[in-house]
């Protein structure tokens, strides 16, 4: 499948690039600097684009099948326009298929209680958290798109591919110990199963071992 990533030496983009590159996907990866990737692979094409700049990505998106957001903002203005940008440039592309990386903060801990909106919620964390639930609620509203959004597990980190972990929907996945993790490897393994076989069409859903 020819997929555009954007945000694709990032954090979580890093390791959604990886995923998609060992599945013999041919992908676009739209970044802000080219030279921090440094895999090659002849199905990669990389090319620098501003996720805020919907005419420029237009012209980037356009010839791929689908799209992967994972593009990273500290704050809601700046992650906003992005989001937005994305989501229209997407459409002007004619592509239909978007998946998007968003955060765990918008996940229920309980019925109608959000992890962001919980006490022990760290502060530091709470400006890219509110930045990725809005985006969320945007989301949400392109009707016309076949979108699907993942969030992660309360803790994400780098480790091994295992592609053995529990899926759920809008609450945090906890296992026996109280505890909420994922490696980023295995969420990409995740967000490229659903690409390939999607079963979370205008949906968000979440993962933890």
């Amino acid at each position: 499948m020819k997929v555009a990533i954007i945000g694709a030496s990032g954090f979580i983009g890093s390791a959604i690039l990886n995923e998609a590159l060992s599945r013999g996907h041919e992908v676009t990866a739209i970044v802000r600097n080219p030279e921090k990737i440094t895999v090659t692979n002849p199905h990669l094409t990389v090319k620098k684009g501003d996720a805020t700049n919907e005419a420029e990505l237009t012209t980037l998106l356009t010839g791929n099948e689908a799209v992967i957001s994972s593009y990273s903002a500290h704050d809601s203005v700046t992650y906003l326009k992005a989001i937005n940008a994305i989501i229209n440039a997407t459409k002007k592309a004619g592509i239909t298929r978007f998946l998007a990386v968003s955060g765990a903060g918008s996940l229920e801990v309980k019925p109608g209680v959000q992890l962001l909106d919980t006490p022990e919620f760290p502060a530091e964390w709470k400006a890219g958290a509110s930045a990725t639930r809005d985006a969320f609620n945007v989301i949400k509203q392109s009707a016309d798109l076949d979108w699907t959004v993942l969030s992660p597990a309360m803790m994400i980190e780098p480790g091994e591919r295992t592609g053995k972990f529990r899926l759920g929907t809008d609450q945090v996945v906890f296992n026996d110990k109280g505890e909420s993790r994922i490696s980023t490897a295995d969420y990409a393994v995740a967000l490229l199963d659903e690409l390939e076989q999607p079963e979370h069409i205008k949906q968000r859903f979440t993962l933890a071992y």
